[in-house]
């Protein structure tokens, strides 16, 4: 049954990458039926109604898909639900009178643009250094044309499930993208059509995101459980080991 439950957020707000921010706090009211962006909505149509600048954060689909939103909500990014999207947590994961901090994912590799939006073009960088096959495979295949087995197919569809939201960057002690470059590299490397590149390719993507600025990973799993399709650290391993056979060759 839905409620109503009132709130105490203190929200980061920063003007823009090269200004200091601060947190800030506001008093909101909320249904427990309402989405956490949703609950946003309303804080921003306070504020604009008082004359304030309105909070700014990322979001498209709000359908858990696309990867545009999410945020560091009382120190986990994306919030208390595990396997969830920022936009897929509702109020109903928090009691009246709560105190909420809400602060943008950080990484040196992700800027602060305004506020929660932070700045993922470093991801966009990595899949073009690598993140594709350029095998002719003419016009769109039967679907059974290619045996693939069962296994190999689950896993590439498993790795294939990341939206890029960058929550493994900001979980991890090291800020590293390690979760994200691996299941782009492992969706391709499980299937026929990425073996020519195999190789290279996670050599090429490795290479970028270590020019990006990212960390290392030093095996902590706190990507793993920040995720929110559950990508797996075993995608790490697989990748490692075409890095290091890319060395060889």
């Amino acid at each position: 049954m839905s409620q109503k439950i009132n709130l105490k957020l203190k929200v980061w707000r920063q003007k823009n990458t090269s200004s200091s921010g601060n947190f800030e706090t506001y008093k909101v009211t909320t249904d427990t039926d309402a989405s956490f962006l949703e609950m946003l909505d309303v804080v921003n149509e306070e504020l604009i109604v008082s004359g304030k600048e309105p909070i700014a954060f990322d979001h498209d689909c709000r359908e858990g898909i696309c990867g545009m939103c999410g945020a560091v909500v009382n120190g986990q990014p994306h919030g208390p639900q595990r396997k969830t999207t920022l936009c897929q947590l509702h109020m109903r994961k928090f009691k009246d009178g709560d105190s909420i901090v809400l602060e943008p994912f950080r990484a040196r590799a992700m800027p602060v643009v305004k506020d929660l939006v932070v700045d993922r073009s470093a991801f966009d960088r990595v899949v073009q250094a690598g993140g594709y096959v350029s095998v002719k495979t003419g016009g769109v295949p039967d679907a059974n044309a290619i045996a693939i087995s069962k296994e190999n197919s689950d896993l590439a569809m498993d790795a294939a499930q990341c939206i890029g939201c960058s929550a493994c960057v900001a979980a991890c002690p090291n800020a590293s993208a390690m979760l994200f470059v691996s299941a782009k590299v492992s969706h391709l490397a499980l299937l026929p059509q990425g073996q020519p590149e195999r190789h290279s390719r996670a050599k090429q993507m490795v290479m970028q995101m270590d020019k990006e600025g990212f960390g290392n990973c030093s095996n902590e799993y706190e990507c793993e459980a920040a995720c929110p399709k559950g990508i797996s650290v075993s995608n790490i391993a697989r990748m490692n080991r075409d890095y290091l056979k890319a060395g060889l060759s």
